[in-house]
């Protein structure tokens, strides 16, 4: 299952225990957020379409950490002793998929799924 959710002016395609990067907001690490602007919901039975958003749909986020990311640009003319140089540093943050909500109410992700269980060396068969 997937959604396809809008998050400032971009469309990322949000998957449960999935990365996203989005624009800084404020928010604390470790903190959960609810994405509600869900474009497309599709799971094992169909996609269902928003006009304009899902209602009802909500992606649940962690965020996990502040990104920054450094654009230099360079401006350089031949022959004339000239050059510029700017940068410009852009903040993001990192954040994990928790769970994707549906507009009835039912929830796919880490937090409905049930947790791996790690089987002791003691429960393992002994190799021969």
């Amino acid at each position: 299952m997937y959604a396809i959710v809008e998050e400032g002016s971009r469309q990322q395609r949000a998957e449960p225990g999935g990365i996203l990067r989005l624009d800084e907001r404020p928010a604390e690490v470790g903190q959960k957020l609810e994405l509600t602007r869900v474009l497309l919901l599709r799971d094992e039975t169909g996609a269902v379409i928003g006009r304009p958003w899902v209602a009802g749909a909500k992606v649940v986020v962690e965020v996990l950490e502040q990104e920054r990311v450094k654009t230099m640009t360079q401006k350089f003319r031949r022959r004339k002793a000239s050059k510029r140089l700017k940068g410009h540093t852009q903040r993001y943050w990192r954040v994990k998929v928790v769970e994707i909500i549906k507009p009835d109410g039912s929830s796919v992700g880490t937090a409905a799924a049930p947790a791996a269980t790690a089987s002791s060396p003691s429960e393992q068969p002994a190799a021969s």
